[in-house]
C-alpha cells in the first residue's frame, strides 16, 4: 500500500485511519495523546494503579466500571475528582483500577487489534522507546490528535512533538512522516512547557484553569513507566 510507511521500520501516521494502516503491519503500537490520556496513564502507572481506557463518554461507561469492579474517571476534566487531568490523578493509590472514558487516546488503543500497544507521552517517551527498541523491529507511533467542534481529525502540535519524543529514541530505518515528527520535538525540546502553553489545546486548558495539566505533561523523561494495554487495562511493562 502506498500509505503503510512498509519500507521503513519506524513509522508515524495521524488517527484512527493512520492506526488502521499501520497497526496490521507493525510488531507494536504507541498511541501520544500529550494532553491528555497519555500523560494520565503515565501518572496512573507510575502510583502502581491502573487504566482502563474506554471508548464512550456515555451512561455504558459507568456500567463497565462497575463489572470491573473499577472508579469511573469524570468524563469532564476536573481536580475535584478523578478525571482525565493528569492533575488529579496524581495521588491514586497503588492497586486502584481507572476508567479512562475518551474519545482520542482510549478510542485508538481499544482500535489496534492484535498488535502489542502502548501508550506515551513526554514524560515517558525515552522509556517506552528503550523497552520496545528490545522488543519489535517494527513500531507505528500514532499521534492521536484532537477534535474540532464538527468531528473531525485536529492535528494538534503537542502530539505531534510527543510522537517526536518517542520516535528520536528509536533505532532503525524512518520514514519520512517519523522524521518530521522528530524534527517537531527537537525543534521545541529545551522549551517544552512554552511551546505546550502557547499552543492552541494549551491555551484551552489555561483557559480553563489547568495550568498545572500543563506543567505535568511538558516534563520531558521524568517517568520509567512503561504502560501496556494488557486485556481491558494499561499496566507498567517496565515493572
Amino acid at each position: 500500500m502506498l500509505f503503510d510507511q512498509a519500507e521503513y521500520n519506524i513509522r508515524c501516521e495521524w488517527g484512527l485511519q493512520g492506526l488502521f494502516s499501520l497497526a496490521p503491519i507493525s510488531d507494536a503500537v504507541v498511541i501520544v495523546d500529550v494532553l491528555s490520556f497519555s500523560t494520565a496513564v503515565d501518572v496512573i502507572i507510575s502510583n502502581g494503579a491502573f487504566a482502563l481506557p474506554y471508548q464512550w463518554q456515555d451512561n455504558s461507561a459507568a456500567r463497565f466500571a462497575e463489572e470491573r469492579n473499577a472508579l469511573l474517571a469524570s468524563d469532564r476534566r476536573s481536580m475535584s475528582g478523578y478525571s482525565l487531568s493528569p492533575t488529579s490523578v496524581r495521588a491514586i493509590p497503588a492497586g486502584t483500577a481507572l476508567v479512562l472514558p475518551s474519545p482520542n487516546g482510549s478510542a485508538l488503543c481499544l482500535n489496534a487489534g492484535s498488535t502489542p500497544t502502548f501508550t506515551a507521552c513526554l514524560r515517558n517517551a525515552p522509556a517506552v522507546a528503550a523497552h520496545l527498541a528490545r522488543l519489535a523491529a517494527r513500531i507505528a507511533v500514532i499521534p492521536a490528535g484532537e477534535r474540532w467542534s464538527a468531528g473531525t481529525l485536529r492535528p494538534c502540535v503537542e502530539d505531534w512533538m510527543g510522537a517526536g519524543a518517542v520516535l528520536s529514541c528509536l533505532p532503525g530505518t524512518r520514514s519520512p512522516e517519523a522524521e518530521s515528527a522528530i524534527a517537531a520535538f527537537e525543534r521545541f525540546r529545551d522549551d517544552l512547557r512554552s511551546a505546550l502553553s502557547r499552543c492552541g489545546s494549551g491555551k484551552e486548558l489555561a483557559e480553563r484553569g489547568f495550568h498545572s495539566d500543563i506543567e505535568l505533561a511538558s516534563q520531558y523523561a521524568v517517568s520509567v513507566a512503561v504502560p501496556i494495554l494488557v486485556g481491558d487495562r494499561f499496566v507498567n511493562a517496565s515493572s
